[in-house]
C-alpha cells in the first residue's frame, strides 16, 4: 500500500496518478471554472483582478496558465508568465511558439529526419463560450 503526502495540503493519501490528493484536485478543478467564467465575461483581464473578484489565488490561476487550461489575452501580463527558455512573455504554457519550434526541429534531426506527427483537431459542438472562451482546446480552432 503505498501513502504519499499531497503537495499542496500535506494530507496523507493513496495515489492514482500524480501528487495531489482528490480533494484538492476537485477544488482547483472549481476554481479552474470559477475563474473561466470570470474571464468569459470579462476579457482581458489582469491576474490581479481575476484573483481579487474570484477569490482564486494568484498562485492558482498563473498554475492554470503554465498546464495550458488558461490563456492570457490581456496584451498587459506584467512579465507574470514567461517562456523558460528565453523568457519572452507569454499568454499560456511553459514555452514560447519559437522555442516549441526549435525543440522541434532540434528532435527532429537528432532521430533522423523524421517529421513529428500532425496534431490532430478536435471537433467541437457549438456553444455559448466559444466565441471567447480563454482555454486552449477552444484556442486552437
Amino acid at each position: 500500500m503505498n501513502i504519499i503526502q499531497c503537495k499542496i495540503c500535506n494530507k496523507l493519501f493513496q495515489p492514482i496518478s500524480g501528487n495531489i490528493c482528490p480533494s484538492c484536485v476537485n477544488k482547483i478543478d472549481r476554481d479552474f471554472i470559477t475563474v473561466r467564467d470570470y474571464i468569459y465575461d470579462n476579457p482581458n483581464s489582469r491576474i490581479d483582478e481575476v484573483s481579487e473578484e474570484t477569490g482564486v489565488d494568484k498562485a492558482t490561476i498563473l498554475q492554470l496558465l503554465k498546464e495550458g487550461r488558461l490563456t492570457l489575452d490581456s496584451p498587459d501580463t506584467d512579465g507574470m508568465l514567461l517562456c523558460d527558455i528565453c523568457k519572452k512573455p507569454i499568454s499560456t504554457g511553459r514555452m514560447c511558439k519559437e522555442c516549441k519550434e526549435k525543440i522541434a526541429s532540434t528532435m527532429t534531426k537528432s532521430i533522423g529526419g523524421a517529421k513529428p506527427p500532425e496534431p490532430q483537431k478536435k471537433e467541437l459542438k457549438a456553444s455559448k463560450y466559444n466565441a471567447k472562451m480563454h482555454t486552449d482546446t477552444l484556442r486552437r480552432k
